[in-house]
């Protein structure tokens, strides 16, 4: 069987290199808010080109923590409103709904499965007091109108860059682009930890100061609590972990492009609508190849097909593990059924038809050859 994504090799890889960090983090004796989180912090900072990293638990506390500190900031309120793709994982709508924020569910265009950015003007109120981006399945979303849409209506740009740490836009990276941006590095992310993990980024020094506070129980100095915190905050051996790997996403981002690059030239059924890398075609008459389109890192790989469930059933009896990302839209799950009668053709569409095929930094040749011969030999 191909898996899916082969963590335990993955890993591998740099297991002299973890276990040796694992083991200084124990001989240490300091597990929280040591010497590894700074250094992560400033070296994740440094390879995105922001003035601030802050460190915390998981990808969703990121979101969380950024729109909670611009309720203490004065910016937002209960009952405001935040632009999101409806297409999203769910964290990004628990993010808003966890803070008793309200969200716009846009729907997104069926080419790139990114927010329709022509269609957010329309969806502006008095109370819209933000638009949340998700760099979905790891290419980038932004645009010189966009950023125009902000800065004509005053809201913040909030970047979920959960799937696309490492890619480019203009020269600069996401998680750099917005006002802030939730990172997350769950096990299966590009960049992966051991564990839960997360960061939020940003160049705003207010915002990074209550960030920070709000994750340490609202305290910037112990047992002063200025907010009504939580507890979110990246532990010493999981910054460790990521610090190493950190050194190496590039170079796997690179692979992956490659993946990518073989797979949308080689599969050549017609029934299977592949993935559109904005970039590479608005760069085509330049000679730019698949794996040079550095504004996506290929988190996913998502093919569409009507008869989706039955050819993965297909797939998985020739050993080819693959995955749904994702079976159900936000706006039909039960924790939101009042929204449950919305009707959202373009999402329901994409949630009816995706499903993933294996990509990774370690996938080697001959795998991702035979799932090409696999799909183009399906009638």
């Amino acid at each position: 069987m191909i898996k899916f994504l082969d963590l335990q090799k993955i890993n591998a890889q740099y297991a002299d290199e973890l276990k040796l960090a694992a083991n200084e983090v124990i001989d240490s004796g300091w597990f929280l808010q040591g010497e590894r989180v700074k250094s992560f912090e400033s070296n994740l900072a440094k390879y995105l080109g922001v003035k601030h990293a802050i460190g915390v638990a998981n990808g969703l506390d990121a979101l969380r923590l950024i729109l909670k500190a611009y309720i203490e900031l004065g910016i937002m309120q209960e009952g405001d409103e935040i632009i999101v793709p409806a297409n999203t994982y769910i964290a990004s709508i628990l993010a808003i709904t966890d803070n008793r924020l309200k969200p716009i569910l846009v729907e997104p265009d069926i080419k790139t499965y990114n927010i329709n950015i022509s269609l957010i003007e329309q969806h502006i109120t008095p109370r819209t007091r933000g638009i949340m981006i998700v760099h979905l399945y790891g290419q980038v979303c932004w645009s010189e109108q966009l950023a125009v849409i902000a800065k004509k209506y005053d809201l913040k740009l909030i970047e979920d860059n959960a799937q696309a740490i490492g890619a480019f836009w203009n020269g600069k990276r996401s998680g750099s682009l917005g006002d802030a941006a939730g990172n997350s590095f769950y096990p299966g992310k590009n960049l992966g930890a051991l564990g839960d993990a997360g960061a939020v980024t940003t160049n705003d020094d207010e915002l990074a100061e209550i960030v920070r506070a709000l994750g340490n129980y609202g305290s910037k100095t112990k047992y002063a609590n200025d907010y009504q915190g939580l507890n979110s905050r990246l532990d010493e051996i999981q910054a460790a972990f990521l610090d190493i790997k950190l050194k190496h996403l590039d170079d796997e981002n690179k692979y992956r492009r490659d993946v990518a690059q073989n797979y949308l030239l080689k599969i050549k059924n017609p029934n299977f609508i592949l993935p559109f890398s904005i970039n590479y075609l608005s760069n085509s008459n330049k000679g730019l190849n698949i794996s040079d389109d550095i504004s996506h890192v290929w988190h996913l790989f998502v093919l569409r097909h009507k008869e989706r469930d039955r050819l993965i059933d297909y797939l998985t009896q020739r050993g080819i593990q693959t995955l749904v990302h994702y079976p159900i839209p936000p706006h039909k799950q039960r924790s939101y059924k009042s929204w449950n009668r919305k009707v959202l053709p373009i999402t329901e569409q994409i949630h009816n038809e995706v499903f993933s095929l294996p990509i990774s930094s370690i996938i080697s040749i001959s795998e991702y050859n035979y799932i090409i011969d696999i799909i183009n030999s399906i009638v």
